[in-house]
């Protein structure tokens, strides 16, 4: 009667459920366990560094930290006409602080790189009042004295934006844009006008390299793809063999093949084909990247697309054949389609690794043959401008993300491997 009424089974599967449920979680805690080490390389290695770019890209700390008088004057001026004498005290205050702890320098190329010309004024001025014994009886005055633009309105509307501890301005710098006198936003003159072009020269060669790679690449991969394993796996070794070389000795080989008296031209004179005083430039240009970058990013187009081919049956195409359809025909109808997934895997992959090259444009590309990466490096090795270059790296890393996704969706459920 017991067993009828279920009560001793129901317990008994009650029990076999809390078995497996806690077995099941410590299944789950030992493979977190396990991933628990790439977890956090990938969170230190990665994610951190990320986030402190992105926030370094809008951080605006110089002002509020070494001009905190400044700050508190302007935080209640509308600006609309020029601030009150607190204002300008403040200002020589703070200029006079940072004038004793060596920071005015600080202070006058953050706010040069929002307004040309201002590097001076900080500069005159933090020597002026810092070497004052007693301080005046008016503050504007004395501040107009030392420099007319004192008394005009555009450096206290810098001050005012400056104040703020985020700013869009390095977004704005990134694509030619800035703030004008009054604050409105506006183009740069024509001859500061270079990252829109260097977004677009960088998006431009890196199709054109993917176009090139895809060229060569498919039909090599068809190739490959049809042969016998053995002889498949042996030319596969071949394709991956450039990644067993360093980037930076297959680079040196093409400066050796490419510069003016180089292989490539030797050959050329020397077969009549052009003369030596007519040899072509094929380094440190345009031409130069192209080259380099399509041997360097070729087999990366060729394991998706050979991952993709060789899951295709062989019957298919003779299935197609002896229908009655021309080879080529059958190629193109039957199978190229069946491709499509790996040569958009391909495409993406080679398109999102071009954009952020470095090493390459920057030893063979010249002047005209340079990325936007390159101006990355410029702005932190060299102009010390790390908000622009935190601005610039920040587009790039989103465009990348947004072609990742891409790639995932093209890669993902089964469709293609890259093995």
């Amino acid at each position: 009667m017991t067993a009828a009424t279920g009560g001793p089974a129901e317990a008994g599967s009650s029990s076999l459920k809390a078995r497996l449920r806690k077995a099941e979680a410590k299944k789950r805690r030992g493979a977190f366990m396990l991933t628990l080490p790439l977890l956090i390389f990938v969170t230190v290695m990665f994610l951190v560094p990320l986030v402190g770019m992105i926030w370094l890209s809008v951080a605006n700390t110089t002002i509020p930290e070494y001009m905190p008088k400044t700050v508190s004057a302007l935080s209640t001026w509308d600006g609309k006409e020029l601030p009150p004498e607190k204002a300008y005290a403040a200002v020589a205050e703070d200029l006079q602080a940072a004038f004793k702890v060596r920071k005015f320098g600080v202070i006058a190329k953050n706010l040069n790189e929002q307004m040309p010309g201002t590097l001076g004024l900080i500069n005159k001025t933090s020597f002026r009042t810092g070497r004052l014994k007693t301080a005046p009886a008016n503050w504007k005055d004395e501040l107009t004295k030392i420099d007319k633009k004192w008394g005009e309105m555009p450096i206290w509307t810098l001050l005012k934006r400056q104040s703020a501890s985020w700013t869009p301005d390095y977004y704005l710098a990134a694509v030619d844009m800035e703030r004008g006198p009054d604050g409105s936003i506006q183009a740069v003159p024509p001859y500061q006008r270079i990252y829109v072009k260097l977004f677009i020269r960088t998006a431009w060669m890196s199709t054109l390299i993917t176009v090139l790679t895809l060229l060569l690449g498919y039909p090599l991969a068809y190739w490959i793809s049809r042969m016998p394993d053995n002889k498949a796996n042996l030319m596969m070794i071949a394709v991956l063999l450039p990644f067993w070389t360093s980037l930076l000795v297959r680079i040196t080989s093409w400066i050796v093949l490419l510069q003016s008296h180089g292989v490539v031209n030797s050959i050329l004179v020397g077969s009549g084909a052009v003369s030596d005083a007519n040899r072509p430039q094929l380094i440190n240009n345009e031409l130069g990247t192209i080259i380099v970058m399509t041997q360097v990013l070729l087999p990366f187009m060729v394991l998706p697309l050979y991952s993709t081919m060789k899951s295709i049956p062989d019957s298919y195409m003779r299935a197609a054949i002896s229908m009655g359809a021309h080879p080529w025909r059958a190629f193109w109808r039957v199978f190229a389609p069946l491709t499509v997934s790996g040569i958009g895997a391909g495409v993406l992959l080679v398109f999102i690794l071009s954009i952020g090259y470095y090493i390459t444009p920057e030893l063979v590309g010249g002047q005209s043959g340079q990325f936007i990466s390159n101006r990355i490096a410029y702005n932190v090795q060299q102009s010390l401008n790390w908000g622009l270059a935190a601005a610039l790296g920040t587009i790039l890393t989103a465009v990348t993300l947004i072609l990742f996704l891409l790639y995932g969706m093209i890669t993902g459920k089964g469709k293609v491997t890259i093995g």
